[in-house]
């Protein structure tokens, strides 16, 4: 078979595991032939291809980012984009397509498939976020980052008597924010599931300080809202960046605005640190690298089981096959038991500290 593999939507370490997986058991197993599609969908409107032989996919295992590189180009936003990308698919003689991204680019995926094009998803977000699989690829790097720089805060921190807000990504869920925030050992965790209180944020941090640690570290997810306005930009921080193709505004700025507003509230010193895209770059764990690997032989397994319309998924510890649908009904969000362990581990707001016994 001919098959054409894009990568779409934002990067994420393990997308080249990804695309190494495909090509090596494709070729090795089934004798197929590889079309790459450059810059996500903008490669499949534009007809920018390159050809995917073992060769291209030599060495690129430990690399991050995507050797196809990859845009937000939605075909759907664009006059006669979908039939144009048919007609590409067409031109270049392709018998399946394989779409590795998030929710934009898999919905793109299911107009394709809607359209009577072969296609199998298979699932890509830092985020962690997309429904449908139990885990996606890049996560387990991106929390590694975080983790790390949390880690460097907490000495800077102790030593200048500070807070230091500590700014990761997490659109629309906190899965980033939430493992990081509990394995960097952070005093407040702030999470799009749960419109946080100021005032109440600042309240953790000063029961903190009287019980003599003078320093404070809060993680936060780009997309975590105020529970009520605390100046003019409202619930949602955004900077006046605009919105990509698929609507989505361009996140960012919620640690600034935070870091102020707790300075104000506290009379602590406090700082405000992005991460951005450092948690994109650089290369995959071993795990993620697996998994992906793992994500890769599953989706060309599905090509020749005929599984169209479909997107390989991690269901528990197996590989499996989910409806393409399934991938974009809803955003995956962090549950209410991992949101209880972050909060089990504040002192609550009445607690009273045993008074130490002075020994003799």
């Amino acid at each position: 078979m001919k098959i054409g593999i894009l990568t779409g939507g934002g990067d994420c370490p393990g997308l080249n595991a990804v695309i190494r997986g495909v090509v090596r058991k494709g070729i090795f197993h089934y004798d197929d032939e590889f079309v790459g599609f450059l810059e996500g969908w903008r490669g499949v409107v534009e007809n920018k291809t390159t050809p995917l032989d073992l060769e291209a996919v030599a060495g690129i295992l430990q690399r991050g980012g995507t050797i196809l590189r990859t845009s937000r180009t939605n075909p759907a936003k664009r006059e006669g984009g979908i039939d144009r990308c048919l007609k590409t698919l067409a031109a270049n003689k392709l018998d399946a397509l394989i779409a590795i991204g998030g929710d934009d680019t898999i919905g793109v995926a299911v107009k394709m498939f809607e359209r009577g094009f072969k296609v199998v998803g298979c699932p890509k977000t830092i985020d962690n976020d997309l429904s449908g699989t139990d885990l996606c690829f890049g996560f387990d790097t991106a929390v590694m980052i975080a983790t790390e720089a949390i880690d460097r805060l907490h000495s800077t921190a102790e030593s200048h008597n500070r807070v230091i807000v500590c700014e990761v990504m997490g659109r629309g869920s906190g899965w980033i924010a939430i493992y990081s925030g509990i394995a960097g050992g952070a005093d407040a965790i702030l999470i799009p599931e749960k419109p946080f209180d100021i005032d109440a944020v600042a309240a953790t941090l000063k029961r903190q300080h009287a019980r003599g640690r003078n320093y404070s570290i809060v993680v936060v997810a780009e997309g975590a809202k105020f529970a009520a306005k605390v100046d003019q930009t409202g619930a949602l921080v955004v900077q006046a960046l605009g919105k990509d193709e698929f609507g989505h505004e361009r996140l960012g700025g919620v640690g600034q605005v935070l870091a102020l507003e707790l300075e104000k509230r506290t009379g602590y010193e406090t700082r405000a640190v992005v991460l951005g895209h450092t948690q994109r770059g650089g290369t995959p764990t071993a795990f993620d690298r697996v998994l992906a690997t793992r994500y890769g032989i599953g989706a060309i397994d599905m090509v020749h089981k005929g599984e169209f319309g479909k997107m390989v998924a991690l269901r528990g510890t197996e590989i499996v096959s989910v409806p393409l649908a399934d991938a974009i009904n809803v955003n995956r969000t962090v549950d209410e038991k991992l949101i209880a362990v972050a909060e089990s581990l504040q002192e609550e707001p009445n607690h009273r500290p045993r008074p130490t016994v002075k020994k003799t």
